[in-house]
């Protein structure tokens, strides 16, 4: 499903119990310096990630000040992250001119420990080639370094690397929980571009060897993800990014099921199978 961007007040685009992806969750949080924010979400972890901008956090007394160090947009340094304990109360205040906030979640409902993570806390893998035209890089926030600290929720943000190309390729799908060949991530993504009046397309292809649906994305779409195989790609001439959750059913590890025609690629690009042990 396509969301188109929109003016969402500060109020969640996907909302507990979404009929799409009931195990995620996604605000977009917009403040001015000075401004606050409180939410709590009753049986979902969530994650709170500066998009631009820096914040105070508090979670119920445990503090991370100065969160968030980019200024103009995604690509204006690297991120950060405080993660926010299954129905804790988090109040973010802005501090920078003004500050555009991811808040991410997997349903959960074990009460853990919040914790923030910071620029050098990150988990960082390249992989792909020009060649192959799937070179991207991704920046784990909550990737599996965190397994000991997190329930259900993986939060990450890729990039292509250069301009135009193709990612989530070879196509695959983490609809089903049939372990050891794949489990049951729902997944939401928010897409960015560069220069801003760039766009994509996110592919679904719901069963191999037959037509599927294509959705054209723009700066700000959102994308929830139930059951598929689901490539993306950027127009030529332009960056792609997008913020990415993930929340499992049954755990936390991501075991992907490559889609049966295209399976072999993995094969063929550099560094995937490096990248596909980071989610797990």
């Amino acid at each position: 499903m396509h969301i188109p961007p929109f003016d969402n007040h500060n109020k969640p685009i996907v909302d507990v119990d979404d009929p799409t992806v009931p195990l995620n969750y996604f605000n977009i949080v917009k403040l001015e310096k000075g401004e606050a924010f409180e939410y709590a979400v009753p049986g979902y972890e969530t994650c709170i990630v500066p998009a631009t901008g820096t914040l105070d956090v508090d979670v119920e007394g445990f503090k991370a000040d100065a969160l968030g160090n980019r200024g103009e947009d995604v690509w204006d340094g690297e991120p950060e992250g405080v993660y926010v304990p299954t129905a804790a109360r988090a109040v973010m205040e802005c501090t920078s001119e003004a500050a555009e906030v991811f808040v991410c979640g997997a349903r959960y409902d074990t009460v853990l420990e919040a914790f923030d993570v910071r620029t050098g806390d990150l988990d960082l893998v390249q992989y792909g080639s020009d060649d192959t035209k799937t070179h991207r890089k991704i920046k784990h926030i909550l990737g599996t370094k965190y397994h000991d600290k997190v329930g259900r929720l993986l939060v990450s943000e890729l990039f292509t690397v250069g301009e135009g190309g193709w990612s989530g390729f070879p196509s695959h799908k983490h609809d089903t929980d049939r372990l050891p060949d794949e489990t049951r991530h729902d997944e939401t993504y928010n897409f960015r571009f560069k220069p801003n009046h760039g766009s994509g397309v996110q592919m679904l292809q719901r069963e191999d060897g037959k037509a599927g649906d294509a959705y054209h994305i723009v700066d700000g779409s959102t994308i929830c993800l139930d059951n598929g195989y689901h490539p993306c790609a950027v127009l030529p001439g332009y960056q792609m990014y997008y913020f990415t959750i993930l929340g499992g059913l049954s755990q936390r590890s991501l075991v992907q099921y490559f889609q049966p025609s295209h399976a072999y690629q993995v094969e063929t690009i550099p560094g995937i199978k490096d990248m596909i042990a980071k989610f797990k």
